[in-house]
């Protein structure tokens, strides 16, 4: 298995946040908010579980990095990986949080903030200053976890491989006879053994289940003759896995086996799309043509890609309309598919990293049907 990377330090960190300072500085921004979850786990290496008590960072072009905690939680922010390259600023029960805070932000300014902030803490600190506004981070920043250094690239990696292992392992067990159900927790089992610390989907659709993209899997009973989409992932170090692929129970018929050819026609073609400085939604374009040239365009029903990193769905997504061009660095899935409702459905999934010259993939198990029994 690959080894495990040198884990991330305080300079990491702080550049990081700085980068994320002056990027919103760039865009006309005052500075950005972050709350627990995982813009605050890559800007500080930070965990804490997100509660009625405001934990934030506040970050600006212009002044040092404070993260705000409550003071039951002080000693674990201090203990943090990043906590040397910030100030940890606690406030006590009783007292109010937002005042602690709205001392490390312009009156007036604009601010970007998580996404996953809470309403409760997002008001309260429209309250202490009501001359503020704030924009979705996503929309403000899009890109701001999007480009992965060396390390980040090398932990996707890793876990792309304990995925192909966890695949390479599922192929040898029955499917015929048992439920979804059971075959997704052998694929959840398998992605623990192989290293990961938490298992974020299985996706096991059999047969007219598979027509569903995020299908989950339930008690209906695997059968010969069936299609089955397998789509499973989670973190591993802290850093994403994803792939997919689509089996067969027993021999396909030629009808299955020429849809499962189109598929894997697009999806080499939209892992051939990327290179850097193309268009996110080149891609998308790049796999979508060979579905629709062989006429099953208005059953590829998704995107073709999103990226991944701390989560396993985070920008830049390859999608139609999304013109920000591919930098190296740059992590995500190509993952086109056809879904026939009522019948069965196909997926190919790799994520793939965009180098300097073109894409290397972190998924490479077979890409041909394989049959199970």
């Amino acid at each position: 298995m690959t080894s495990t990377p040198t884990p991330f330090t305080a300079d990491d960190y702080r550049a990081r946040m700085t980068r994320a300072a002056q990027s919103a500085a760039d865009a006309g921004l005052d500075g950005v908010l972050i709350a627990p979850g995982p813009d605050l786990v890559h800007l500080t290496g930070y965990r804490p579980v997100a509660t009625e008590r405001l934990t934030v960072l506040v970050l600006a072009a212009d002044r040092d990095p404070v993260l705000v905690v409550p003071t039951l939680e002080a000693p674990d922010a201090e203990a943090a990986p990043g906590a040397p390259a910030l100030t940890v600023r606690d406030w006590t029960d009783g007292k109010d949080p937002y005042a602690v805070v709205a001392p490390l932000m312009d009156m007036s300014g604009r601010f970007a903030v998580s996404d996953n902030t809470w309403a409760m803490h997002l008001l309260g600190l429209q309250r202490e200053l009501p001359g503020a506004s704030y924009v979705s981070l996503t929309q403000a920043l899009p890109m701001l976890r999007a480009v992965k250094d060396a390390t980040e690239i090398a932990l996707i990696e890793a876990a792309g491989a304990a995925a192909d292992q966890a695949y390479g392992e599922i192929l040898k067990v029955p499917f015929a006879g048992r439920r979804e159900s059971d075959v997704a927790a052998d694929l959840a089992a398998l992605l623990l053994r192989f290293g990961h610390s938490q298992v974020d989907f299985t996706v096991v659709g059999s047969g007219p289940n598979g027509a569903n993209p995020h299908h989950e899997a339930g008690d209906r009973t695997i059968v010969h003759g069936d299609m089955v989409v397998l789509d499973f992932g989670g973190l591993k170090d802290g850093y994403g896995s994803d792939t997919t692929r689509t089996v067969h129970v027993g021999e396909p018929s030629v009808a299955e086996q020429h849809i499962h050819d189109v598929v894997r026609e697009a999806q080499q073609a939209g892992v051939d799309a990327v290179r850097p400085g193309v268009a996110c939604q080149e891609v998308d374009r790049a796999a979508r043509e060979i579905i629709e040239e062989a006429g099953y365009g208005d059953l590829f029903i998704h995107r073709t890609g999103h990226g991944i990193g701390v989560t396993t769905h985070e920008p830049p997504y390859m999608i139609e309309g999304e013109a920000q061009p591919l930098v190296p660095g740059m992590c995500f899935s190509v993952e086109p598919g056809i879904y026939l409702p009522g019948r069965f459905g196909v997926r190919i999934e790799d994520i793939v990293t965009v180098t300097e010259d073109g894409v290397r993939r972190f998924n490479n198990t077979s890409r041909e049907m394989a049959i199970v029994e």
